[in-house]
């Protein structure tokens, strides 16, 4: 009864927008771990896209991060300044400002100790992590180069909303790279975001179903990511954060694997005129 309930919730704004919200400001608050960065389900490239060299360090969120860095690699970020939208625990921000060296970093998130956490975890002189909603970005228009925005906005109240503030917040000719999930059981399905973003105002330059290489992520990460599951989080809270997670098995898992789940990426650029 009690997920039914919440499965109807999630269809209004006001709804998703709390959840978020709460759930994202207990995980900071309640998981600090200082070595947990990120929290997409991971990247493993195309063979026609250039090797990420990393350490063999088995602290290092590898697929997660390589989420980010191919996202970023989209395009020229030298210079620029860059604001991500759901930065989250901050690794993704820290990688792109310290390897591609944008003049500046700014990292938005809704939860307040997801962005003290941040704060605390990620320290360049390009970067800072600010508390705000994606819905109402508190920034001057035609502030920003590039807008990043990681498996986040499925979350958000209003995509329109946001998508509108992303166009808002751009320089004319800035650039929108976005990686985000939609089930196709859903009405606000992957065909919906696909119009949303025609809809928005800015034009779509590359899209790209990611399906595959996010499922094999999962596949490979997942004796690590059950590892750290086992280590970060109290056992009686294990079995739900896993199915969050979505270690294989999980219900996210199974429905990428069996396409009724779809994960894309996108890259759009605001028009100069």
């Amino acid at each position: 009864m009690i997920k039914f309930i919440i499965h109807v919730l999630k269809r209004f704004a006001w709804f998703k927008r709390l959840n978020a919200k709460v759930t994202y400001e207990l995980l900071a608050k309640k998981i600090p771990a200082t070595d947990w960065h990120f929290m997409n389900y991971g990247y493993v490239p195309n063979p026609s896209e250039a090797p990420l060299d990393l350490p063999n360090d088995s602290t290092i969120q590898r697929y997660p991060l390589q989420m980010y860095h191919y996202l970023g690699a989209k395009v020229p970020m030298e210079g620029k300044a860059v604001l991500e939208v759901g930065s989250g625990r901050g690794g993704g921000a820290k990688h792109l400002a310290s390897h591609f060296k944008p003049a500046s970093y700014v990292g938005l998130d809704l939860a307040q100790s997801a962005v003290d956490l941040a704060n605390s975890m990620h320290q360049l002189p390009n970067l800072k992590f600010i508390q705000g909603s994606a819905e109402a970005i508190p920034l001057p228009d035609s502030s920003v180069d590039i807008v990043v925005n990681v498996e986040s906005c499925h979350a958000y109240g209003s995509v329109t909303k946001f998508l509108s503030e992303v166009k808002r917040v751009l320089r004319p000719g800035g650039y929108f790279l976005m990686v985000d999930f939609r089930n196709q059981a859903n009405v606000e399905n992957m065909e919906t975001l696909q119009q949303q973003l025609k809809d928005s105002g800015m034009r779509l330059l590359e899209e790209e179903n990611i399906s595959a290489n996010v499922i094999r992520s999962i596949e490979e990460e997942d004796n690590t990511k059950q590892e750290r599951i086992r280590k970060l989080v109290p056992e009686k809270w294990q079995k739900l954060f896993a199915e969050f997670a979505g270690v294989v098995g999980s219900k996210f898992y199974l429905t990428l694997k069996d396409g009724s789940r779809k994960y894309y990426r996108f890259v759009l650029q605001k028009p100069v005129m």
